[in-house]
């Protein structure tokens, strides 16, 4: 598990305290019993193979089934303690983390929370954060996720920018409107992927207003200023007082809100604790749409 989260035997090898050859060697015999080749090697960096992309998704079940059964016949009743590193994006992370962790903090006066919001991809384990709250079903296969809350992106206009241009019939009558773009981490501008009747569906956008932050551009789609692809958590509020208006429900973007770590929470009381303590949270406080079959 370490090697292919780290890409590299001498990494590993410095971790564990043991030689690169110790790490190539264990490798080598795990790939001798299971008769498949686990790793493409480099001088530099080594890669998983299609065989051994399934050994650790095999791996990782098994390392959940643990942490599972640790909770199950263990006390992990001790005080979560010391320095957490915790990032999300600016939107979710100003309206709904920051009072999470706010109120966190007043459980557990021990835990000293370092709170930050980026509206980029974070490199968890390289720029050393302990948590990732993050809205998007795009997760790495070398991390953990654990999903706190359901969640789409929805299309949405204020009544008077559809009075004024009409309401859009069919997706690709959106390439006719003015959308507002938002660049949000992995999100490429202006390309709107969403779920559909006809399955995933794609189309470019353009509009005379862009910006990468999802809360001026809400704010420019109750001005009337166009068209919208947001979060059902950032829009719920609008909706509800008739500022903005939900078009073509047919179609919508999965953008479930999950916690990303990098080792099974059983290793870690304060990321356990506050992994459990946000989905509480937000299972009590935030308007969501309702599950769905993703839910299982």
């Amino acid at each position: 598990m370490q090697v292919v989260r780290r890409c590299n035997f001498a990494a590993v090898a410095q971790e564990q305290g043991c030689s690169p050859a110790y790490v190539s060697k264990r490798i080598r015999l795990l790939e001798e019993q299971l008769g498949a080749r686990l790793l493409h090697r480099t001088t530099r960096r080594v890669a998983l193979t299609e065989e051994g992309e399934r050994a650790y998704q095999w791996a990782q079940r098994i390392l959940d089934a643990v942490e599972h059964m640790s909770d199950d016949v263990s006390s992990l009743q001790q005080e979560p303690r010391g320095e957490l590193r915790i990032v999300s994006s600016f939107g979710l992370g100003r309206r709904h983390v920051a009072p999470a962790l706010s109120a966190l903090s007043a459980r557990y006066p021990q835990l000293d929370i370092h709170f930050e919001v980026f509206d980029r991809a974070v490199d968890l384990i390289a720029e050393g954060y302990d948590l990732d709250i993050r809205v998007g079903d795009s997760i790495e296969p070398h991390l953990i996720a654990k999903r706190l809350a359901a969640n789409s992106r929805i299309l949405c206009a204020a009544p008077a920018y559809l009075a004024e241009h009409g309401q859009p019939r069919s997706l690709h009558e959106l390439a006719q409107h003015d959308c507002l773009v938002i660049k949000e981490r992995e999100h490429p501008l202006g390309l709107w992927r969403l779920q559909g009747p006809e399955g995933v569906e794609q189309i470019k956008v353009t509009g005379s207003l862009s910006a990468n932050h999802g809360e001026i551009a809400h704010q420019w789609g109750i001005d009337g200023r166009g068209i919208l692809l947001r979060s059902y958590w950032d829009l719920y509020d609008s909706l509800e007082q008739g500022r903005l208006v939900q078009i073509l429900p047919a179609y919508s973007q999965p953008a479930d809100i999950w916690a990303v770590y990098a080792a099974p929470l059983a290793r870690s009381a304060k990321v356990r604790v506050t992994v459990e303590h946000l989905r509480d949270y937000f299972a009590e406080r935030l308007r969501l749409v309702e599950p769905d079959a993703r839910d299982g």
